[in-house]
Formats: structure tokens, sequence, C-alpha cells
């Protein structure tokens, strides 16, 4: 059975509950800091404890895939199980992939992440275009056809992203631009969001470029990075109502106490609310 399209699920998500998401990130230093080893087993309870936590009352969940990758195709098949176990609970999943090739390369890609056939199988999937957007295609398409979604990188929250995202092409347009223009145009008449987002760094001084996508707008740099809740309507003005907060290590650092990961997440989503009041 095909999805409804995944922007809608979306907007229905964050507007039930809340508009947050976080990240399962399990680099090393967390696992430490919850007692864990920096081992499968660490990295199994780790993962479990984010989804018993959180996977019933956050909008999405963020897993890192490169966490897991780096143990291995066991550490896949704990993000694999993950995935499964997060959607059953009603979270959007997300995979930060941040995958970017072309033609068939990019088509496998976006089967790994966006094909139901796919034991990693996820709501939306973020993809790099810096092999220009054209080269999208497959995800783009796959993902239409499955109710889907795609984030594309666009201005980032590190800043060395600033020298290839803030360059400007032959025709006077910044890269970053570009890249959020051409979401739109894949957004274009879908109601009540479209399925292809854009990923904007909440640590922005001034995004400086349209961000009216009729698309999500994923917004790394909370917490940790420096960015607060308060800093999203200055940076994103009237497009704020489309914002996903992303929060990850300072939610994360409040485990394993699966209470106190749900406080510091409804704490987030109180912010949120608090600063588009």
């Amino acid at each position: 059975m095909t999805l409804a399209p995944f922007g809608a699920r979306l907007r229905q998500a964050l507007d039930t509950r809340g508009q947050l998401c976080v990240g399962i990130d399990p680099h090393a230093s967390l696992l430490s800091a919850w007692g864990l080893g920096d081992d499968l087993a660490g990295l199994e309870t780790f993962s479990r404890t984010v989804v018993e936590a959180l996977a019933d009352r956050v909008a999405v969940l963020k897993p890192q895939a490169a966490f897991f990758e780096r143990f291995g195709s066991k550490g896949v098949a704990v993000l694999e199980k993950s995935v499964e176990e997060a959607r059953a609970a009603g979270a959007l999943v997300l995979m930060d992939a941040k995958r970017g090739d072309i033609g068939s390369t990019m088509a496998a890609y976006a089967e790994a992440f966006l094909s139901p056939a796919s034991p990693l199988f996820s709501d939306a999937v973020t993809v790099s275009p810096y092999l220009g957007f054209g080269s999208l295609r497959p995800a783009l398409d796959l993902a239409r056809e499955q109710g889907c979604g795609v984030f594309a990188l666009a201005l980032t929250s590190n800043p060395e992203g600033a020298e290839v995202q803030r360059a400007v092409g032959a025709d006077g347009e910044p890269v970053a631009a570009s890249v959020l223009r051409q979401l739109a145009v894949e957004n274009a008449d879908a109601a009540p969001l479209g399925s292809f987002g854009a990923v904007v760094g909440a640590t922005l001084a001034d995004a400086g470029v349209d961000l009216a996508i009729n698309g999500p707008l994923l917004a790394p740099g909370i917490g940790a990075q420096g960015a607060t809740m308060a800093d999203l309507p200055r940076v994103f003005g009237a497009s704020v109502i489309n914002v996903v907060p992303s929060v990850s290590r300072d939610v994360l650092r409040h485990g394993p106490s699966v209470p106190a990961l749900r406080e510091a997440a409804e704490r987030f989503v109180g912010e949120f609310a608090d600063a588009v009041k």
C-alpha cells in the first residue's frame, strides 16, 4: 500500500506531536556518557532506549547512518531494527545519510532508503545536491512514487559549507538559492505541505535566500552548536511554520533515563511553541 505523501504526513505529525526532530546519534562520546561500551552491545542498548523513550511522542526521529555503519553489517542490522520499531511506534523516520551520486548509483541509494522492499525503508532521507540538482532525480521520483520525502542540503550549519553553498553561479544565482528554487518547483501545488525539503542551519545569522519552498525545512544546529528555538523566527521568517527543528546531543545527553529523555524532548517542543507565538 502506497503511503500518503510525506509532506501531508509530516504536517500532521508536527501539528499533533509538536515541531521537533530528535537525532539518534550513537557516537562514542555519548555511548561513554551513558556508561555503555563503544561496541555493538552499546549501540543496541543506546538505539533501543532512544526509540523506547521517544518514538511514540516526537514527530521525527533521525538516525545518523554513519554511526551505525561504522560497526559494519551488524551495526546496519541494528539500524534496520531501530527504523522498523520507530516507525511502528508512530514516529516518522528521516534517515540522515546525505547520499549523493549520479545515475544508477543514485538510484541504488534511493532504493536503499525509499523502497518498501528495503529493510532500511524510511519515511525520508537526506541527500547532497552538489553533483547537480538533476543528479537527485532518481531519489525525487522514487520518493514521490512511494509517498516518501527527500531533504536536500542547502545552507548547512557547518561554517565550511558556505564556500560552496554561497558561491554564485554563472547566472548570478547563489548555489543554495538554486537548490531551494528547484525544491520549490518539486513542491508546486502540494498541500498542506510538499514532500521535498531543505536542510537550513538554525545557526545562520541571515539565510539571505528565499526559504518559501512549500516544503519542510530541517534546521540542525540547535543546542550543542549554539542556536536556540528563539533564533528560528529570525532565521526563517514566515517560513518558520514549516521548520523541523533538529536536536540531538541536547536531548540524548539526558539518557539513559527514559523519563529524562522524554522530559528533554518535551522541553524543546515547548520552547519552539513559545518562540513562534
